[in-house]
């Protein structure tokens, strides 16, 4: 069990070290977007990359951060039956609910990912506009990123309901809604 509750641990400080990141990029991209605004009608000039560059740290924020969002519980879920329910019943919950509903659809998801990242590696695909961002492939590998990191967070919910329902009660936190964005 302590390799359990290590692995736990490892994983959400692993995201949440990602959504520390992600909060200055996502301050990046209200910065870029602010000044490709400005130049553009203020002093009539556009810059492709700069117009690139946010919407691709936006992407970032959303795939790659979906796995902090997912460790506090900000995804959308349906509390009809989760939030009356015992730490125990959150933990068969989301048991249930990543073994037959997120990692099938991660599966499906990562291989389409994958695919679509690696035909564009392949090619060395870049900015379709002139003067836009080379290396389009890394904005494609941040699906995968995204299927990696919630993956990862669904793997250490499992291992979290696991310690739950071996009596490790110091584990329910987060199953009990702790860090919830929305109530």
């Amino acid at each position: 069990m302590a390799l359990l509750r290590g692995f736990v641990r490892w994983i959400e400080r692993l995201n949440e070290a990602v959504g520390g990141v992600l909060s200055y990029a996502t301050l990046a991209c209200v910065v870029i977007c602010f000044l490709v605004a400005v130049l553009r009608y203020v002093a009539g000039v556009g810059f492709v990359w700069m117009q690139e560059a946010y919407v691709w740290l936006h992407a970032a924020v959303f795939l790659v951060g979906a796995g902090f969002t997912f460790k506090v519980g900000g995804h959308v879920r349906v509390d009809l039956f989760y939030r009356p329910a015992s730490a125990r019943r959150r933990a068969w919950i989301d048991l249930f609910g990543c073994l037959f509903f997120l990692f099938p659809w991660l599966i499906v998801v990562t291989g389409a990912a994958w695919r679509f990242f690696a035909a564009s590696y392949v090619i060395g695909e870049s900015s379709g506009q002139p003067g836009g961002l080379p290396a389009l492939y890394v904005l494609k590998f941040m699906l995968v990123a995204f299927c990696l990191l919630v993956g990862l967070q669904g793997l250490a919910l499992m291992a979290r309901s696991i310690l739950v329902l071996r009596g490790e009660e110091d584990f329910a936190s987060r199953l009990e809604g702790e860090g919830e964005v929305a109530r």
